[in-house]
């Protein structure tokens, strides 16, 4: 199927630490839940290039199902500048205006020194631009496959933000000669 590419997006294993923490690119993946990542392994095209966001979650979890992933700086998550390793209950109760102000419009806000989840799309739309024809696997992070979403359907940003992507589930979008195609979104492997 020449000029066609079809992507299987994995979500990262959920990450070891904190819950409702912003997490820095050196966070850990907590790779414990296996009989998903088996289940999962067993969905991905056996024959397919691979590509991972280069925090070391996304390379966890890709070499949890078996993936020696290529790094794409495209595909890291939206960049929460000052705000990355703090909790969100800690930034509402301390980030005074500008953490407020960041809410009011997440889609085109940009948090300190971070950027917008806007930039993020512009990214990885560069990122896609650079995969080839065939199929791919890529592991990265809920923003990266919503702003994929945000293309494929040509959403807006915040139309994009409402989509839900668990950790270690499915999305599978195809770029055909004729367009984009979602085939599923947020799929659970078990």
């Amino acid at each position: 199927m020449e000029g066609e590419t079809f992507l299987w997006l994995i979500r990262h294993a959920p990450v070891r630490g904190t819950a409702g923490t912003i997490h820095a690119a050196d966070a850990a993946a907590d790779l414990g839940d296996h009989a998903s990542l088996v289940a999962l392994r067993h969905r991905l095209p056996p024959d397919g290039a691979s590509y991972a966001s280069p925090s070391r979650r996304t390379v966890e979890t890709a070499r949890a199902l078996g993936l020696e992933p290529e790094l794409m700086s495209e595909f890291r998550e939206q960049d929460f500048g000052d705000w990355t390793s703090h909790r969100h209950d800690e930034l509402a109760a301390t980030g005074g205006d500008a953490y407020a102000q960041f809410w009011r419009d997440p889609a085109s806000g940009r948090p300190p020194n971070g950027e917008s989840f806007a930039d993020q799309v512009a990214r990885v739309r560069q990122g896609l631009s650079r995969i080839g024809d065939g199929s791919a696997t890529l592991v990265v992070h809920s923003g990266t496959i919503r702003a994929a979403l945000c293309i494929a359907l040509d959403l807006t940003p915040q139309a994009a933000l409402r989509f839900v992507i668990d950790p270690l589930s499915l999305t599978r979008i195809d770029r055909l000669a004729a367009g984009w195609r979602v085939v599923t979104v947020n799929q659970r492997a078990a």
